[in-house]
């Protein structure tokens, strides 16, 4: 995995920017089996999970959902939250009981548009976490999908 993926906000931000960000996050927790989003739903919020597990899986027609990919400390649940037109891109289930600094996507959008230099920081942090996540979706289905050695080349 690369860096900037599983690294998480604290690692991801400069310090001014991940200090900015803290002062919107509200503790919660989930116990384990909890639905926190549907792909399709709106996506007014995001976490980071400080402890507990979340599977985010997708929906395949005629098929079971299939897990994506598993996440845990330190790593940012949701980045549909940042473009629009804000909907959930996958499902995510607690699959632990899970403890989390949730963040109201309204408010964090609103406080980027105000500072470009902030914007640019969650932007990049987000474009990052999206862009493996997008691997792993790939990878994961041609495990689950494709005949033996299809992907192998592409």
């Amino acid at each position: 995995m690369n860096a900037p993926a599983t690294a998480g906000m604290l690692r991801a931000l400069p310090a001014e920017h991940r200090n900015r960000l803290m002062c919107f996050a509200r503790e919660v927790s989930f116990p384990q089996g909890t639905r926190l989003f549907e792909e399709g739903g709106k996506a007014d919020r995001f976490w980071i999970i400080r402890t507990g597990t979340v599977a985010l899986d997708m929906r395949v027609p005629g098929r079971s959902a299939a897990v994506i990919e598993t996440l845990d400390h330190n790593q940012l649940l949701g980045w549909s939250w940042l473009f629009a037109p804000h909907s959930w891109h996958l499902g995510a289930e607690a699959t632990s009981p899970v403890r989390a600094y949730e963040f109201d996507a309204t408010a964090i959008r609103s406080m980027c548009g105000d500072d470009p230099a902030l914007g640019a920081s969650v932007a990049l942090w987000v474009g990052n976490v999206l862009a493996h996540r997008l691997r792993s979706s790939r990878t994961r289905l041609l495990d689950l999908y494709a005949p033996y050695g299809s992907g192998s080349l592409l």
